[in-house]
């Protein structure tokens, strides 16, 4: 066989090689960190009660419903909180200040002043138009990176509104 041959058969092989590579499944880990999300941008939250309460900052929310972080950012980029949550354990930082729970849905009440649906928050960033009890979400204009969630019941109401980073 002559040289040219034996390098036109190596560079097939070669080729080949990475078509085959390029269809194996990645390992059961990579699958499930590309299933965690992540976002970023600003938020607000309104909750109408007496003394009306009001909350913005800037947000990166990552992970899963299951296990994930939310962080909040002051116009100036301090962090002002962390919430931090796995399968029966949520921790909720603020400065110096430290507080675990067996409920996400507490501490995150605690943070904000309303219980927030952090589960349907990963749907609805995602564009899937779930239910919350009490909660509605306006996903319409989600490609624009805006998303309104609005709760009438149960008392007090509260308004949600998230504008994403592009």
């Amino acid at each position: 066989m002559t040289l040219p041959a034996q390098r036109g058969r190596l560079a097939l092989l070669a080729m080949a090689g990475i078509w085959l590579a390029g269809c194996a499944q990645p390992p059961r880990q990579a699958r499930e960190a590309a299933a965690a999300q992540h976002w970023s941008g600003r938020l607000a939250l309104q909750v109408d009660q007496e003394g009306a309460q009001s909350f913005s900052a800037a947000f990166i929310l990552s992970g899963t419903p299951e296990t994930g972080r939310l962080q909040l950012f002051s116009p100036l980029g301090s962090t002002l909180a962390e919430l931090q949550w796995q399968a029966g354990l949520a921790r909720l930082t603020t400065g110096s200040e430290q507080r675990e729970s067996g409920s996400l849905a507490q501490l995150a009440q605690e943070l904000t002043g309303a219980k927030l649906p952090i589960e349907a928050l990963f749907a609805w960033l995602r564009g899937e138009a779930v239910q919350s009890a009490g909660w509605q979400a306006d996903l319409s204009r989600l490609a624009d990176g805006r998303l309104v969630a609005t709760r009438q019941q149960p008392a007090p109401q509260a308004t949600l509104r998230i504008v994403l980073e592009r």
